[in-house]
């Protein structure tokens, strides 16, 4: 059965930056797109970044594009995101999830399962 565990999250001042992990266990991972999605209390579970099986494939929400980096490891089964230049409209709880097999990705929440707990993380001004 397949586990992720996020980790990294925290509070961080509008401007900074931080570093998500993503541990995956108890299943083939490098088979297999990853994404991020984060949600926001009140909002919808929203696409971040996804990357492919290989990771020489990432897309990118506009939200993010220019300040998030998506990587992975396949020897360590890690995903990771790195987010630059928080903005206060990035707080929120944050969630790795597998995505579809041999897949250069997708952006689409139905094409992703199982999902982490998520990861909290909160931006101050």
């Amino acid at each position: 059965q397949v586990q992720l565990v996020e980790s990294g999250g925290g509070a961080v001042q509008a401007g900074g930056s931080l570093r998500l992990s993503c541990a995956h266990s108890g299943g083939t991972f490098g088979n297999y797109a990853m994404g991020w999605f984060r949600q926001a209390p009140g909002k919808e579970r929203e696409f971040v970044a996804a990357i492919s099986w290989s990771g020489g494939y990432t897309i990118y929400a506009d939200s993010v594009t220019g300040r998030a980096t998506i990587s992975r490891d396949n020897a360590k089964r890690t995903v990771s995101l790195q987010l630059t230049s928080l903005k206060l409209e990035d707080a929120a709880n944050y969630y790795c999830a597998q995505g579809p097999l041999w897949s250069s990705g997708s952006s689409a929440i139905k094409d992703f399962g199982p999902w982490g707990q998520g990861t909290q993380v909160s931006v101050s001004s």
